[in-house]
């Protein structure tokens, strides 16, 4: 089963969407801090990472930019979760190195077809 570690500070959304991730088949790990979240990603190397970009001391932004500049976490992909929603937010999002960016709310089973996609895609370039 795919790990993802879902990092976000707002207790209610990061017990949601463990609880739909588990549901869905997924195991799942979480963070509520950016240096929390790379501890774990670097410890856990999750096959993927819901990263909410609003975070406490490093925020997700500056995570996204580490975890791939890392040789160890560098092709973890990485889906921006986040309640900012103006395209220029998605181009920073993506030029620190996020893989995927989604606003909340978010429709949950478009948010599953493309966790699974993202996975799926992942699977297959390791082999």
């Amino acid at each position: 089963m795919p790990l993802i570690l879902v990092v976000d500070d707002y207790q209610d959304g990061r017990e949601m969407l463990v609880e739909l991730l588990s549901d869905a088949g997924y195991r799942v790990e979480q963070a509520e801090d950016g240096q929390t979240a790379l501890e774990l990603a670097r410890k856990l190397r999750p096959d993927l990472l819901l990263l909410d970009l609003a975070l406490p001391d490093i925020d997700g932004w500056e995570v996204a930019r580490r975890l791939k500049r890392s040789r160890n976490t560098s092709k973890i992909p990485i889906v921006a979760l986040t309640a900012h929603t103006f395209d220029v937010h998605a181009q920073s999002a993506r030029a620190v190195g996020c893989d995927a960016f989604v606003t909340k709310p978010c429709e949950i089973d478009s948010l599953l077809e493309r966790i699974a996609g993202m996975i799926s895609r992942r699977e297959g370039s390791a082999t």
